[in-house]
């Protein structure tokens, strides 16, 4: 029996992968980009630290729901309506490096926080002297300073897979908006077969509830002839096209 997946479950995901990368990358790049270079406005080294590291861990729980949030969209989609079958080969060459972006994402990220916590149990009510919050300071204990640097690291490659990651969405929702694959949306199947019943039964009763005057023209789906992918055989569009209505049906 194939899984089929709603409009509102699939839309649902969605906004919640995209959400959730919005609310982790945006942190990390405010708290790279902003927070950590501001503490040197700070006299007190140790200060510094403590405000660092109150900053940081009460924002890991937004970023650790952020970045789960963006996997488990992602992790859904490539199990329902983004299996190759029913992807155009855009999205096929996309799925590898989408699916290893992320992975590297949530590592680098669950290794971040641990690190960050573990930096904070460094001294009494994370007062760990620093220079920034990436950058040690010439009284940080050896152990801290070798925490930060490995902070500093971490946090780099979990902002590069974050941009990466939006780069990968833009590029997939441009292709989808100047190529929509008609096929996918009807589907929504982990099944190459699988076909969103629901759907099909709301579009047929559309054009059954329309009845023509006698003698007018009858629209009715078709597929149109020069948009298919001749890669893989999906259909990519549907067109209207009208035919009088005593005009006998084909197939």
């Amino acid at each position: 029996m194939p899984m089929t997946v709603s409009d509102t479950l699939a839309n649902s995901t969605r906004a919640a992968h995209d959400v959730g990368l919005a609310a982790w990358l945006g942190g990390a790049m405010f708290g790279k980009f902003a927070h950590n270079p501001s503490l040197i406005n700070i006299s007190s080294h140790s200060e510094r630290g403590k405000v660092a590291n109150a900053a940081w861990n009460g924002y890991n729980a937004i970023n650790a729901a952020g970045l789960g949030a963006a996997a488990l969209g992602w992790g859904a989609a490539r199990l329902t309506e983004a299996t190759p079958a029913n992807c155009t080969d855009a999205r096929r060459r996309s799925r590898p490096p989408k699916t290893g972006l992320m992975v590297a994402a949530v590592l680098t990220g669950i290794a971040n926080g641990v690190q960050g916590a573990r930096l904070a149990k460094q001294a009494p009510d994370g007062a760990v002297p620093v220079e920034t919050g990436t950058k040690a300071a010439a009284e940080t204990p050896p152990e801290a300073a070798k925490i930060q640097r490995s902070i500093a690291t971490l946090g780099n490659l979990n902002s590069v897979a974050g941009v990466a990651l939006v780069g990968v969405n833009a590029v997939l929702a441009q292709t989808d908006h100047s190529r929509p694959a008609t096929r996918r949306a009807l589907t929504r199947s982990s099944s190459p077969n699988g076909v969103g019943q629901p759907t099909v039964d709301r579009l047929r009763g559309r054009h059954r509830r329309r009845r023509p005057r006698p003698g007018a023209p009858e629209a009715r789906l078709a597929p149109h002839p020069k948009l298919l992918d001749t890669t893989s055989g999906d259909l990519l569009r549907c067109h209207l096209i009208s035919r009088p209505a005593d005009e006998p049906r084909q197939g």
